[in-house]
């Protein structure tokens, strides 16, 4: 893959929930073109940012630059990037000039709520309402591969103390995508109701000296407006509902 922007192919429209049968996505040593092309931009927005939030770090995160979908497959190229230029990337949406890709477990309790964790006011994502999730980074890399799964146990693990191998279930991967960004979700099914599966979050949160969350929500209707979601997890949240019940 040799594009110097961003190239998307076979996914459908925006929106639209499609199965994913694997996940194939290599990880290039070369800087990434919006990183190379944008050096200057991101740094002053950086500054920006940091004066307004000081708590931010600008640590290493994976942003991709070409992704294809074929029969199901998802294969892929994507950059070790600082995370400053995905904030700017983010806040600028450039048309073709990177795609953000990343994982989402959705958790849910033996007595059918999803299980959300609602984002601190020191974050990059102040009061964001969505399930346990973050973006690859470079401890996310196996054998030059993006690791979707062991990203997604290892953010649960982080936010809420809780351990995806611990679900008595767990489904395939599912994708949607919309303004440059792709979101792979699977169902993890616990034996937990979702007062107990709160409870144990809500230890951790109060034992973790520096938690990213301030809340664990258990979430029991569709509606978008219940909370301040991301555009993603709307429609995540009616495709599950419409599958457990």
């Amino acid at each position: 893959m040799s594009q110097l922007t961003s190239t998307v192919s076979g996914l459908p429209d925006e929106g639209v929930i499609f199965p994913v049968t694997s996940i194939n996505v290599c990880v290039s040593g070369e800087a990434h073109p919006y990183l190379r092309s944008h050096t200057a931009e991101i740094a002053t927005n950086w500054e920006r940012e940091f004066a307004a939030n000081p708590a931010l770090f600008d640590g290493r995160m994976l942003l991709m630059r070409a992704l294809e979908l074929t029969d199901g497959a998802i294969s892929g190229e994507c950059h070790i990037v600082p995370f400053s230029a995905f904030l700017l990337w983010r806040k600028t949406r450039p048309a073709g000039a990177a795609i953000h890709l990343f994982g989402l477990p959705v958790i849910v309790s033996c007595d059918g709520a999803v299980i959300a964790i609602r984002m601190g006011q020191h974050t990059a994502n102040p009061g964001r309402v969505y399930c346990a999730a973050g973006s690859l980074d470079p401890d996310d890399i196996r054998d030059g591969y993006c690791d979707i799964d062991g990203n997604m146990a290892r953010e649960v693990l982080e936010e809420t103390g809780l351990q995806l191998s611990a679900a008595v279930s767990v489904s395939g991967f599912h994708g949607l995508h919309g303004e440059g960004v792709v979101t792979l979700f699977r169902v993890y099914h616990f034996t937990e109701t979702a007062a107990e599966l709160i409870a144990l979050i809500d230890a951790h949160i109060t034992a973790d000296p520096e938690p990213e969350i301030d809340a664990a929500l258990a979430i029991r209707t569709a509606d978008p407006e219940l909370h301040a979601y991301p555009p993603f997890m709307p429609p995540v949240l009616e495709w599950v509902f419409n599958i457990i019940r």
